[in-house]
């Protein structure tokens, strides 16, 4: 089984400043089609591990609007698995049309299981899991949000060699795996700073159950609210950095990170003469389903 991967340069975001900073992104939306940025990298060495012990079927968890839900979907279907998603939501299953991001994974191949949110709090259990088991028969179970060994793993190969020139790597944090990754294979000198896109406090621990070095922080003010809030500012700088730059950027995780790191460089957090190098860990496929939420606000679409 070989996975492939679309080679990618970084590309300068050229951000006015008084410090002599430079800004680069790495393009990882850009890896592949379907299954784009970190999720590529956290399903890689999961899915090789599923086909070395013969299982023919991915389960895993995820939200109505997942970008894991769909790149595990798009993997499935890549590489011959049957998938099931089990999804935090009772209510979905009722609804006489799904989303874009569940249509999709539907497209795929996925098969649901809707569930309400005291259920889906189980989702580590032992005896949901044996539940799960009952009623889908065998499968490799992978995470929600895909972080585990396997997934750092994947995320240790991010960075390539003509990044150890950068002084500060930022990336977005949802589970906590893809900057994990980045922490393990980051160089002396470097920082790695994560914009989580929840609230609260519990990263920490998550991330320090899979990061082996120190050198990393948390930024917690650009959640603009918690996962999947957005507000006109926050539109209004996606679409704007889209025209400037023509690089998308997703509305729960890039979309905050980037917004972060320029409101920094703009009030002297990084120090003169800095580089750093931004990770665009893709998710551009919840754009529509963000969309059609704020449709119905009729409040201005993200640009696509």
């Amino acid at each position: 089984m070989i996975f492939k991967l679309n080679q990618i340069n970084n590309q300068t975001i050229e951000v006015p400043n008084s410090y002599g900073i430079e800004l680069y992104i790495k393009r990882e939306d850009k890896i592949h089609d379907f299954v784009s940025g970190n999720k590529y990298r956290k399903l890689k060495y999961n899915i090789l591990e599923a086909d070395k012990l013969n299982f023919n079927s991915l389960l895993t968890f995820g939200g109505a609007f997942s970008n894991h839900i769909a790149a595990v979907a798009a993997a499935g279907k890549l590489y011959g698995f049957t998938t099931v998603g089990v999804i935090r939501g009772e209510e979905l299953g009722n609804s006489n049309s799904l989303n874009p991001t569940l249509n999709f994974a539907q497209k795929c191949g996925m098969q649901f299981k809707f569930v309400n949110r005291d259920t889906y709090r189980d989702k580590t259990n032992e005896v949901f899991i044996r539940a799960l088991h009952d009623e889908f028969g065998d499968f490799y179970l992978i995470p929600e949000g895909g972080s585990n060994y396997l997934a750092v793993k994947g995320c240790e190969e991010i960075l390539s060699s003509e990044d150890h020139q950068f002084d500060f790597i930022c990336c977005p944090v949802g589970t906590g795996g893809t900057i994990s990754g980045l922490i393990n294979c980051s160089k002396p000198g470097q920082q790695i700073l994560g914009f989580p896109a929840l609230k609260g406090n519990f990263l920490q621990t998550d991330i320090s159950k899979f990061a082996l070095k120190t050198n990393w922080k948390l930024i917690p003010d650009y959640h603009f609210g918690g996962y999947a809030k957005v507000n006109l500012e926050l539109i209004d700088f996606i679409n704007q950095f889209k025209k400037t730059y023509e690089v998308p950027l997703d509305p729960v995780y890039t979309g905050k990170m980037m917004y972060g790191i320029i409101d920094l460089i703009e009030k002297g957090y990084f120090p003169e003469k800095a580089k750093i190098l931004a990770i665009h860990t893709g998710g551009l496929q919840g754009i529509s389903g963000m969309n059609a939420k704020l449709k119905k606000k009729h409040l201005p679409l993200i640009e696509t």
